[in-house]
């Protein structure tokens, strides 16, 4: 009888501990949340993807509106991303007047008025637009890593706002993150190194940011986002023969069309470089290479 009730209490101790340790491990935020428990996020364009879940990890659930290689000009969100939109707290624009946003933000924000809309480019320096068009700013900020790093604090402010019981883990995923990117500048700055004021010919001009970082100049073949006229060709042709420019730089979402005449025109190949590409950090390694070897 008096084993029996040793045993009991063993049980019932065993019963406590057990309790107390799951209780201990729900609380501090160690759990796996379900899918239902997780922040909607929404960005515009991939990178903006690696950016968020690297910091937000397993507590967020985000979706992509302009998925890789599609025109973040012209394209239109499909009816699943609408659906995600309306069940979103948080829409991480670009902010840098990115045709989609202008396009289509506000009727997204019309579609869930709890969604809070947050510029993730601010605190950025923005490149004059003369490139696209006569007004606004150069899009595509993402492409250098300095911006980036800004980017992800943005995003980490906003993730620790909304959800602050778990500001240790997105701290501790924003500063793992910072270090890569960190690394990333460093080894595109070697990679480059000896590009000094090298000129990058490009069918869109994707890469003013990048080039500013890392001293090089960017030619577009596009110009206000028109396709180039016969004379503009002619002249593009006479720059790159000068210049012994033999790599044309184009991107998935456009077509190759005008950077294959050149090309043809003065005996260059064809390249393509994606700055939407949703693998960042291994993707501006291959940038960096790509045009390191031009």
């Amino acid at each position: 009888m008096e084993r029996k009730k040793i045993l009991i209490i063993i049980l019932l101790i065993l019963i406590l501990a057990i309790s107390i340790t799951l209780y201990f491990y729900t609380s501090t935020g160690n759990s796996t949340p379900s899918p239902s428990d997780k922040i909607g996020v929404v960005v515009t364009v991939g990178p903006q993807e690696e950016f968020v879940k690297r910091v937000g990890g397993d507590r967020v659930n985000v979706t992509v509106m302009v998925p890789p290689g599609s025109d973040p000009h012209t394209y239109e969100p499909l009816a699943e991303q609408m659906k995600q939109v309306q069940n979103a707290r948080i829409y991480f624009q670009v902010g840098s007047d990115v045709e989609f946003e202008l396009t289509w933000l506000d009727k997204l924000r019309s579609m869930n008025r709890q969604m809070k809309v947050v510029n993730s480019s601010a605190g950025i320096q923005l490149i004059p637009n003369t490139a696209e068009s006569e007004a606004g700013s150069d899009p595509h900020v993402w492409v250098s890593p300095k911006n980036a790093k800004k980017m992800v604090e943005n995003i980490y402010q906003e993730l620790v706002e909304v959800d602050p019981k778990n500001r240790d883990y997105y701290t501790k995923n924003r500063d793992e993150y910072l270090s890569e990117l960190d690394q990333l500048d460093k080894n595109i700055t070697k990679t480059l190194s000896g590009k000094n004021n090298t000129i990058i010919m490009v069918y869109h001009p994707s890469w003013a940011y990048f080039c500013k970082d890392y001293n090089l100049q960017q030619l577009a073949i596009e110009k206000e986002g028109k396709e180039p006229t016969s004379q503009d060709i002619v002249k593009l042709v006479d720059t790159a023969r000068k210049e012994g420019i033999m790599v044309i730089f184009a991107s998935p979402e456009f077509s190759t069309a005008n950077a294959q005449t050149i090309a043809s025109e003065i005996g260059a190949k064809v390249v393509s470089v994606d700055p939407l590409s949703p693998n960042y950090l291994e993707n501006m390694k291959k940038v960096a290479e790509a045009f390191a070897s031009s």
